[in-house]
């Protein structure tokens, strides 16, 4: 598999591998930068942080995140991250399901105006 590098307005990602069933993806995001609001149908996600500092969403809870930190995503769980340091935000995450494509994005609020 070729990895694909794709640009995003709060960073951006780099995908490491893809089979079925699964993908793991290196994420950048921007200081000061978040990701939308958001959720998926299909897959579930466990985020493991390797530099910087940010704040995750998952559901109703807020969670401080620096390098170390494991969170799991669950399907249909609402989510975001965040980075509130001055340096890059990174983490690796690991998605799982039945189908894996960007446009398993359900956005509920974006600071881009992207649409789902």
């Amino acid at each position: 598999m070729e990895q694909e590098f794709c640009e995003r307005p709060w960073g951006n990602y780099l995908k490491l591998f893809q089979e079925p069933g699964v993908w793991v993806k290196r994420v950048e995001v921007k200081p000061g930068a978040r990701l939308s609001l958001q959720k998926h149908q299909k897959r579930s996600e466990k985020w493991v942080f390797v530099y910087g500092r940010g704040l995750a969403v998952i559901d109703d809870k807020e969670i401080p995140v620096e390098q170390g930190v494991v969170l799991d995503i669950p399907l249909g769980a609402v989510h975001r991250i965040g980075n509130t340091g001055q340096d890059v935000l990174i983490f690796i995450e690991v998605a799982t399901g039945s189908y894996l494509a960007e446009d398993d994005i359900i956005r509920l609020q974006d600071d881009y105006q992207r649409k789902s």
